[in-house]
């Protein structure tokens, strides 16, 4: 066996060796990034246009499993409330315990006397359709409106029901981190900054990036992987192929 042949045999041995730790790894990556998904996301459909433009009719959303007490201003939520129908619900956290609600000064949202930007607001919207009486959020509860104000049955309209319209903190079953479909609007909800510099300051993205970019990655090394062996075996072919030939070549110099 010439050297040329050991070299290449050895080569080969190391690549195969290579390939199946990149297909493993990424066995590892993609079934791990679903399975931490599925245990700290949970699918809903939301199904009104109350959330327009942030979240349409029919969206699929990818919640995030959180108790009550981690939810901030700005954060879009999934609850149910017995009292608005036992059914879940997505809107929007603008006040939480001890915040005084009102609206609407020069057409703006106010929380504890400031203005409050809303950007997620539908172009020329105001920030309330009849406008909000002065209200304080109770302790341990949380004021709830949609981003579409006209057309939301939210803590404005039931501020007659007791408890100032608001809901409890246990209410919420998951904050919602991304639409997931249609795949024309799939992204990251961005956090409000209007809410940033207030006590308690917005919330943190879950580890939804985190999750596509190992399900991503796992899916490139086991492609990657699986194709090592078709393409080493194609490239051994020429190289024996130009090996004959060199051979050949030889061989007809010398006679």
């Amino acid at each position: 066996m010439s050297r040329t042949q050991r070299t290449d045999e050895g080569r080969g041995r190391l690549g195969s060796v290579l390939s199946g730790l990149a297909v493993a790894l990424g066995c590892v990556l993609f079934l791990g990034g679903f399975v931490w998904g599925a245990v700290v996301y949970q699918p809903y459909t939301v199904p009104t246009g109350s959330m327009t433009p942030t979240i349409g009719a029919g969206d699929r959303v990818l919640a995030q499993r959180i108790d009550g007490s981690e939810v901030r201003r700005g954060d879009v939520v999934v609850f149910r409330q017995a009292s608005w129908g036992d059914l879940p619900m997505v809107k929007r956290v603008v006040g939480v315990g001890g915040d005084r609600i009102s609206c609407c000064t020069d057409g703006k949202l106010m929380v504890n006397g400031k203005q409050v930007a809303e950007p997620y607001l539908p172009d020329g919207a105001g920030a309330a359709a009849t406008g909000i009486p002065a209200t304080t959020v109770p302790k341990g509860r949380l004021f709830l409106l949609g981003d579409e104000r006209s057309g939301s049955l939210d803590s404005s309209v039931h501020l007659g029901d007791g408890e100032h319209g608001s809901v409890p903190r246990g209410a919420v079953e998951g904050r919602v981190d991304a639409v997931a479909w249609p795949m024309g609007k799939f992204g990251m909800l961005e956090r409000p900054d209007g809410f940033a510099d207030m006590s308690g300051g917005i919330s943190d993205p879950g580890p939804l990036r985190l999750m596509v970019a190992a399900v991503v990655s796992g899916a490139v090394l086991v492609l990657g992987g699986a194709a090592y062996g078709p393409v080493a075996k194609r490239l051994g072919r020429g190289r024996e192929r130009a090996r004959s030939r060199g051979r050949s070549g030889e061989a007809a110099h010398v006679g």
